[in-house]
């Protein structure tokens, strides 16, 4: 069975480089126009530059998404950040809108173009469509079950990768496309700027009782109706390589460090494990479920792909995450001594873990935190302090800090 590629979000520099670090073999990432997700820190071409070429180094490759549905005044800056991109040579752009399609064929054929999921690709007859077009990889809609990817992976030839999901937030409008955010905001999540009115909570007002607020779901306090529990295929990776999934991916371009490497860990070692021994992976479980709590998440379900998600695929009574564990910082070196920069608040004294990239969990107690000036400090209240520490362990780069979040 061919190994597939496990995809990651990046969001910043910092995530890209954990992604890798961690087991990623690409990530993607979105620039600042052109992306899906405006409000993430995103690329500036700078980045972009340094990003493609720590992931070569690394044996990795990077994706970049420019999968807005571009109107007319866009295109111009399409231009400019296709030909610049062009520089720094991406493994391939992420691309819906077949206009930026065919200005991205004109201006820079030799980047290879993968069609993002907003372009509803939900049958072997697209894929068709878009291999006469010269495309190898189209990532699948959301919407298809196991058995619709099976039969289109039947359907196609065997050099056309598959794409599809298998982690993170689920959108609750058909493959993304979505006019809500724009309908109640003004914000359109076409262009990027999603504001996430799925997550909020609606009550019904009868238009001749203005202010009367019935409740259209649960209970007396409303219910957030759209408000889908997130995706978690970890259970069930030996069925999506049957299904002839090419590249699994994992949603969060939003998301930190903590959530990028506990994720992509716990997937590279299934990956890895049910590969070398079906049996491994299913004695170890256990361990990748556990792991992917650890990190800022909702209630998973398995999206569509054992069938249609029923009411049991939603959260009905608060739109907040579950965060059973906080990032406190990713270690680094200087001079030998090990630092990081605060993320949130902790203490000396405090029972903490370092997790490491080959897949251990050490449990540590701070002994000591100093600042770069050589004060010794009690805890690390300020984010983005710089602090060294000790922890009475050898520390390496790389290694994250989380500590269990208060009761």
């Amino acid at each position: 069975m061919k190994k597939p590629e496990l995809l990651m979000p990046a969001g910043s520099l910092e995530t890209l480089k954990t992604a890798i670090a961690y087991g990623a073999d690409a990530v993607y990432l979105g620039g600042e126009v052109l992306s899906l997700r405006a409000k993430a820190k995103n690329f500036a071409m700078p980045e972009i530059k340094e990003g493609i070429r720590f992931a070569h180094e690394h044996g990795a490759k990077v994706y970049v998404a420019a999968n807005i549905f571009a109107h007319n005044q866009d295109m111009r800056a399409a231009m400019k950040f296709f030909l610049l991109l062009n520089n720094y040579k991406p493994d391939a752009l992420i691309l819906s809108d077949p206009g930026l399609f065919l200005l991205a064929q004109s201006l820079v054929p030799e980047i290879p173009v993968h069609i993002s999921t907003q372009a509803n690709n939900t049958n072997y007859g697209t894929w068709l469509f878009w291999q006469k077009q010269g495309v190898k990889r189209l990532v699948a809609a959301r919407e298809l079950s196991l058995a619709e990817l099976s039969e289109i992976r039947a359907n196609i030839p065997e050099d056309m990768e598959m794409e599809a999901f298998v982690h993170g937030a689920m959108c609750i409008s058909y493959s993304g496309r979505c006019l809500i955010s724009s309908f109640l905001t003004g914000r359109d999540a076409n262009q990027g700027e999603c504001t996430h009115p799925c997550r909020w909570r609606y009550a019904l007002v009868e238009e001749t009782r203005p202010g009367e607020y019935m409740p259209v779901g649960e209970d007396e306090r409303g219910t957030y109706l759209y408000n889908s529990k997130d995706l978690c295929m970890i259970d069930h990776i030996p069925e999506l390589l049957d299904a002839g999934v090419s590249s699994l991916k994992v949603e969060g371009r939003m998301k930190n460090a903590l959530y990028v490497a506990t994720v992509a860990r716990a997937y590279r070692a299934a990956i890895d494990d049910y590969l070398e021994d079906p049996e491994k992976y299913f004695r170890r479980l256990p361990w990748y479920r556990e792991e992917v709590q650890k990190c800022t998440t909702r209630p998973f379900c398995t999206g569509f792909y054992f069938g249609k998600p029923d009411a049991d695929s939603q959260i009905y009574d608060q739109s907040t995450y579950r965060k059973d564990w906080v990032y406190l910082g990713t270690v680094e070196l200087e001079e030998g001594r090990p630092f990081f920069l605060q993320k949130n608040k902790f203490s000396v004294g405090e029972n903490l873990e370092v997790m490491r990239p080959d897949g251990s969990n050490l449990p540590a107690t701070v002994r000591h935190l100093e600042t770069e000036e050589g004060e010794s400090v009690e805890s690390a209240p300020h984010p983005g302090q710089k602090l060294f520490l000790d922890l009475g362990i050898s520390l390496e780069p790389g290694d994250i800090l989380r500590r269990k979040a208060d009761a």
